[in-house]
């Protein structure tokens, strides 16, 4: 059942959203909140991952939209 097209395209779109929300999130910690002081944790380098994170997720999307359009298994 994991082969089917809209099933496919479902998760590839969850993907590229999942992606897109989470660099942008990303983004935004590692721009504005140099100053910040958290314990444990710097902001910014957790910034850095979360757009890793995100950029990983929109590359799946993406590999798996091309997947289901093609009709690869």
């Amino acid at each position: 059942m994991s082969g089917t097209p809209g099933r496919t395209v479902g998760r590839a779109t969850r993907n590229l959203v999942e992606g897109a929300a989470t660099f942008a999130i990303g983004l935004v910690l590692w721009l504005f909140t140099e100053g910040v002081e958290v314990p444990m944790v710097t902001l910014t380098k957790v910034g850095v991952v979360m757009m890793c994170v995100g950029g990983v997720l929109v590359a799946t999307g993406l590999c798996q939209r091309a997947r289901g359009a093609t009709g690869g298994g």
